[in-house]
């Protein structure tokens, strides 16, 4: 993967609470994961899906478990691991909390947006060999239809729409003839002028207006 990329993954990554969920564990006379997933009666992914700041997104019914777990409310809970979200305590009974949470549940459409666009770049990283390599094997079959490999092309069609879906597209067609752009190709051999023609050999891809990978091109 290229560095850029990686920088762009790990900016989108999510928040990290572990510190603050130890101290809480702690206090609470917690030692471990599982102790506090057998005493709040919740599955331990729940705590971590918690500890990597999805409060917003989980049933108000598991956070009152865990905050019972911790030995605190679930306006405490919260503020914690939603900083931000949670009003004034004062503002907040015991008699309203799950009124408040309902509140709160209207900002997971922008939290949601945020996972999406982290896991289409987990799985971007996953299908980074099968996106540099393939489109050069099927030009490479499409020139010479003998080939056996002529069979797997109609199985990798639900992968190219996967990609169109998430808004991955293609710089351009291996094999295609293109003025040369440095930003957009990267030169195989030899050089050349911007505006000058090249040759396709590998495609690149966009990610919505971010670059993901640069066309290796070779001089016409």
């Amino acid at each position: 993967m290229t560095r850029e990329l990686k920088l762009r993954m790990s900016e989108s990554a999510l928040p990290d609470y572990t510190s603050q969920l130890q101290e809480l564990m702690q206090r609470a006379g917690v030692s471990s994961l599982e102790e506090l997933s057998q005493n709040a009666g919740v599955s331990p992914l729940q705590i971590i899906r918690l500890r990597r700041g999805l409060a917003l997104q989980t049933p108000v019914g598991v956070l009152l478990k865990i905050s019972h777990g911790l030995k605190i409310s679930l306006t405490e809970l919260l503020s914690v691991f939603a900083p931000g979200s949670v009003p004034d305590e004062e503002k907040a009974s015991e008699g309203n909390l799950e009124q408040e949470y309902q509140r709160l549940q209207t900002q997971i459409e922008q939290q949601r947006s945020v996972l999406l666009d982290e896991w289409k770049q987990e799985s971007l990283h996953t299908l980074e060999s099968w996106l540099l390599q393939w489109p050069t094997v099927v030009y490479r079959v499409q020139e010479n239809p003998q080939l056996p490999a002529v069979k797997l092309l109609r199985f990798v069609s639900p992968v190219e729409q996967l990609m169109g879906e998430w808004g991955v597209e293609a710089i351009a067609p291996v094999g295609a003839e293109v003025p040369y752009e440095p930003h957009l190709h990267q030169l195989l051999e030899g050089t050349a002028k911007p505006g000058e023609p090249v040759i396709v050999r590998y495609t690149g891809y966009r990610y919505g207006s971010k670059l993901l990978y640069r066309a290796k091109v070779s001089p016409v």
